[in-house]
C-alpha cells in the first residue's frame, strides 16, 4: 500500500511533465499539471497514518517512508495543489500562450523534485534531489524572461550551487568517517550513519555536520546565506515563489534535521544545537530589519521566509519534544500562510501592475473578498492568535523557555513583536492609506475564481490549526520527536 502510493506521487508529475510536453496545448498542460498535484496531494493525504507502523524502505533500502518524511511530502503535496491552482489564473494574465507549456512542464518537475526530495534513504541520493531542485527552478525564476528574473536566477544558480557545495563535502567527510567503523563500502543510509555515528571521530563529525548545516542551510535561505532568497522569491512568478517558500525550503530542512539526528547519536555535546540556534535567531534579526524598510510587495514575503525558517530552526534546535512538535506544526502552518501571501501579493501585483508597497492604495475597498483574504494572511503571518502559527509559534517558545538556551527564546519574542508591528504597518499602508487625490488611479484588474479559491483553502485550514490542534496530530509529533531524538519520549495532552 505505501509503496503504491510512493510510486504514485512519483509518477503522476512524472506523466504530466511527459504529456504536457508531447502535446503542447496551453489549456491541456493546465489540466494535467492540475490532476497531477491532485492525485500526489490524495496519495500523500494518506502516508502519515501509514507511516506510523514503522520505516517503510523500498528499491535497495534507497528509498524510505517514516512519519518525517511523509510530513514533509504532505506539506509539499499542499502547496503544489494550491499552487497549481492558482497558476491557471495567474498565468494566463501573462499573455504568453505558446509559453504556457513549457511552463507547466517546469512547474510539474518542480513539484516532483520536492516530493521526492523526503523520500530519499541515501545520503548521496537526497544530495542530488536538491540539486535537482535547483536546476528545474532555477528556470522557473526566470521565466519571464526579464533582466531582473534572469539576473535572480544567476544569482540563485550561484550562491545555492555554492552551499550545495559544501554539503557534498560534508557528505564526504560522513561517508570517510563511517568507513573507518564499517570499512570502505556500506550503504549511507540514514539508519546506518546513526548506528555507526558513536564510533566515529568526533572532530571529523562535528565537521562534517557543520559544513552540511551551512550547505543545506543556504538552500533552507538561513542567514547569514539566504542572500538569494529575496531575489529569487520576488523575481519569479507567483505560483512558483509559493512553492519556492513553501515547499523546497522544507525538503532542504529535512537534509539539516536528519544529519542533526545521526551526530546526536554520538552525544557531542551542546555545540550542533548550538550552531542550529543561532543560524535561527540570526535569521530572525536579519529578517526582522529588512521588514522594517522593505519597500518591495514580494520581497517582503521573501524576508518573511527567511524569518520562518529561522523559528523553524529554533524549533529543530532547542529539540525535545516541544521543539519539534512546534517546528512541524509550524512547518504545516507556514506552508499554507506563505502560499496565501504569495497568491494575494502576486494578484495584488498584476492588479495594480506595480511590485512598489507605495504604490498599492485601497486594496480592501478596490478588492473586498480578495482583499480581506489577504490581510487576513498578513495577520497569520505575524503570529497573531487565533491562527495556526500563533499556536506553532507559542509551541517553540515553551521549548525555548524550558532549554538550555533560553535567550534564544527570549531574542525570539522580542523579534516576533518588531516584525508584527512591522508587517502590519505596511499593509496598513496599502490597505488605510488613501490614494492622493491628484493620483489617477490605475485600473483595477479583476481578481477571478482560480486565484481566490487557494486563498480560502490556505486561510480556513490556518484557523482550523489555530482554534484547534487535534490529538492525533500531537501523538504524531510525538512519534517523529522520539524518532528524532529518543530520549524525548511521546507526546500527550498536558503539555
Amino acid at each position: 500500500m505505501v509503496g503504491a502510493l510512493l510510486l504514485t506521487i512519483v509518477l503522476a508529475p512524472s506523466a504530466a511533465i511527459v504529456l504536457i510536453l508531447l502535446a503542447r496545448r496551453p489549456r491541456l498542460a493546465e489540466g494535467l499539471n492540475l490532476a497531477a498535484s491532485v492525485i500526489a496531494f490524495l496519495a500523500a493525504l494518506a502516508l502519515p497514518a501509514l507511516s506510523l507502523t514503522g520505516a517503510h524502505v523500498y528499491w535497495a533500502s534507497y528509498i524510505i517512508l517514516d512519519p518525517f518524511g511523509a510530513w514533509v511530502i504532505l506539506c509539499s503535496a499542499i502547496v503544489y495543489l494550491l499552487a497549481s491552482i492558482y497558476a491557471i489564473g495567474y498565468m494566463r494574465l501573462l499573455e504568453e500562450e505558446d509559453s504556457l507549456p513549457r511552463f507547466y512542464a517546469l512547474f510539474a518537475g518542480f513539484g516532483l523534485t520536492t516530493l521526492v526530495g523526503p523520500m530519499m534513504n541515501s545520503a548521496g541520493l537526497y544530495w542530488i534531489a536538491i540539486e535537482l531542485t535547483t536546476l528545474v527552478s532555477a528556470f522557473l525564476v526566470a521565466f519571464e524572461r526579464a533582466p531582473e528574473s534572469i539576473e535572480a536566477a544567476w544569482k540563485y544558480i550561484i550562491v545555492v550551487s555554492g552551499g550545495i557545495s559544501l554539503a557534498l563535502l560534508g557528505t564526504v567527510l560522513f561517508y570517510w568517517a563511517g568507513s573507518f567503523v564499517l570499512g570502505p563500502h556500506y550503504d549511507m543510509t540514514w539508519a546506518v550513519l546513526r548506528g555507526a555515528a558513536p564510533q566515529m571521530n568526533p572532530a571529523v563529525l562535528l565537521l562534517a555536520f557543520l559544513l552540511v548545516l551551512v550547505g543545506y542551510g543556504t538552500k533552507v535561505g538561513l542567514a547569514p546565506m539566504h542572500t538569494w532568497l529575496p531575489d529569487a522569491h520576488s523575481e519569479g512568478p507567483a505560483p512558483v515563489s509559493a512553492l519556492l517558500s513553501g515547499a523546497l525550503l522544507n525538503t532542504a530542512m529535512v537534509g539539516i534535521v536528519r544529519y542533526l539526528a545521526i551526530i546526536e547519536a554520538a552525544h557531542p555535546g551542546p555545540l550542533p544545537r548550538l550552531v542550529l540556534v543561532v543560524l535561527g535567531a540570526f535569521s530572525l534579526f536579519v529578517a526582522a530589519m529588512f521588514i522594517v524598510r522593505q519597500r518591495g510587495i514580494k520581497r517582503l514575503m521573501a524576508y518573511s521566509s527567511v524569518e520562518h525558517m529561522g523559528i523553524m530552526a529554533l524549533g529543530f534546535g532547542f529539540g525535545g519534544v516541544l521543539g519539534v512538535a512546534g517546528a512541524l506544526y509550524h512547518m504545516l502552518n507556514h506552508t499554507l500562510n506563505k502560499s496565501l501571501m504569495f497568491f494575494g501579493a502576486g494578484s495584488m501585483m498584476r492588479s495594480y501592475q506595480t511590485k512598489d508597497i507605495g504604490a498599492i492604495r485601497d486594496v480592501g475597498r478596490r478588492f473586498p473578498v480578495v482583499g480581506a483574504l489577504w490581510l487576513a494572511g498578513a495577520v497569520a503571518i505575524t503570529g497573531a492568535p487565533p491562527f495556526g502559527l500563533f499556536a506553532s509559534e507559542f509551541t517553540i517558545l515553551r521549548a525555548g523557555l524550558r532549554g538550555p538556551q533560553v535567550w534564544a527564546a527570549i531574542v525570539m519574542a522580542l523579534l516576533l513583536i518588531v516584525i508584527f508591528i512591522a508587517f502590519l504597518n505596511h499593509f496598513r499602508e496599502m490597505y488605510f492609506t488613501p490614494t492622493p487625490a491628484e493620483a489617477e488611479p490605475a485600473p483595477a484588474r479583476p481578481v477571478g475564481a482560480w486565484c481566490a479559491v487557494p486563498m480560502w483553502l490556505a486561510l480556513v485550514p490556518l484557523l482550523v490549526f489555530g482554534l484547534w490542534w487535534p490529538e492525533a496530530i500531537w501523538q504524531y509529533f510525538g512519534a517523529i520527536a522520539h524518532g528524532l531524538t529518543p530520549s524525548s519520549g511521546v507526546i500527550g495532552t498536558g503539555l
